[in-house]
């Protein structure tokens, strides 16, 4: 259950930071007859909104209310999205432009939209992947490693909380840190709950257990922790991708680059944009394929990955650069390479982070 919870709560703080990212809802909304003054800035009101913060003339002061703000806090599902979902899917390219070319409020912003829709793939992919929890089944020596390490994360997750409370952090902050404590206390606890020797002393790994040697010695010593304590990393990699998923915009921004660095009037926040809608749209396609697959229909799942991206890809290239479909067919086909490229130099980070 530690996964799912932490997954519950990523969705619960992702919906928190996409309403900050996309800009104040109007937040109380309320109950009966009009206010001559802002509740919130006592601005003098001439229309339903303050000129000046923007708030809602408007307080609504019930319990179905409140239970309308905690919904929409949690989905944030309301007009905008319900407009640029369907467009993230079927025009890609048109929405993309239009966002560039400054149609800001008709739709959600695209790092909103990258944030929510990451932590609800972690989300779906939690309650679809079965159970989870840490197993080793690798040597003594490994086993004691790992054990260590998720000592280690407990005192990290325990110093970060007790940094935000002296800090006064706000409430989102502290219940981050406290749901990140408390699941490294559930996994160590399952952990030696298994039998495994709790101490650590005279751990002495065999590096010619796993022998790969690059020319990057972090990544020799990411190659050789992961073989030596595989199950431990498969956990730590689902814990850390949708925490570390902003890593794949600045990676894939100078691959983009490379692909229009001749064309006049393209710039890197074009780039951007294109990426972080990308990079969306396949959170929610991976959402869907982890819930088809999960539901039996595995040969299903197969042919969207295998046949979406490269439509979709094709699609948002063409509309977003206003490019011919010869222009957007060879950069589609260089885009899939640096689709792979990207999500292997992205695992290879996140080893690395997660070891270190």
């Amino acid at each position: 259950m530690a996964m799912e919870l932490e997954a519950v709560g990523g969705l619960a703080v992702a919906s928190l930071v996409v309403h900050e990212v996309d800009g104040a809802q109007a937040a109380a909304q309320g109950a009966h007859g009009h206010a001559t003054s802002c509740a919130n800035c006592n601005a003098t009101l001439a229309g339903e909104f303050c000129h000046q913060c923007g708030q809602h003339a408007h307080v609504h002061k019930s319990l179905l209310h409140l239970a309308e703000e905690v919904l929409h806090g949690i989905l944030h599902f309301d007009t905008k999205a319900w407009r640029t979902i369907p467009m993230l899917v079927a025009r890609p390219g048109q929405l993309t432009r239009r966002y560039i070319d400054g149609q800001r409020t008709r739709f959600v912003s695209p790092l909103a939209l990258f944030l929510f829709l990451v932590f609800f793939l972690f989300f779906v992919a939690s309650l679809t992947g079965g159970k989870s929890g840490v197993n080793l089944s690798g040597s003594p020596e490994a086993k004691a490693q790992a054990r260590a390490e998720l000592v280690r994360d407990v005192e990290q997750a325990r110093a970060a909380l007790r940094t935000a409370e002296a800090s006064g952090s706000d409430k989102e902050t502290l219940a981050e840190a406290t749901a990140e404590l408390a699941t490294a206390e559930n996994v160590l606890k399952k952990f030696e709950q298994s039998g495994v020797v709790a101490s650590a002393n005279g751990v002495s790994l065999k590096a010619d257990k796993f022998n790969v040697e690059t020319s990057w010695p972090a990544v020799n010593a990411a190659i050789k922790h992961a073989a030596d304590n595989p199950d431990l990393t498969i956990y730590k990699l689902k814990s850390s991708g949708s925490k570390f998923s902003f890593l794949l915009v600045p990676i894939s921004l100078p691959f983009l680059w490379l692909l229009f660095f001749w064309r006049r009037g393209v710039t890197m926040y074009d780039h951007a944009v294109f990426s972080l809608y990308s990079l969306s749209f396949m959170a929610l396609m991976f959402a869907l394929v982890f819930a088809i697959g999960h539901a039996g229909f595995g040969v299903l799942a197969g042919a969207v990955v295998v046949c979406l991206p490269p439509v979709h890809m094709f699609l948002q290239l063409r509309g977003a650069y206003t490019l011919s479909r010869g222009e957007a067919f060879w950069r589609t086909l260089a885009l899939l390479g640096i689709a792979g490229l990207v999500f292997l130099l992205y695992i290879g980070l996140i080893l690395m982070l997660v070891v270190a």
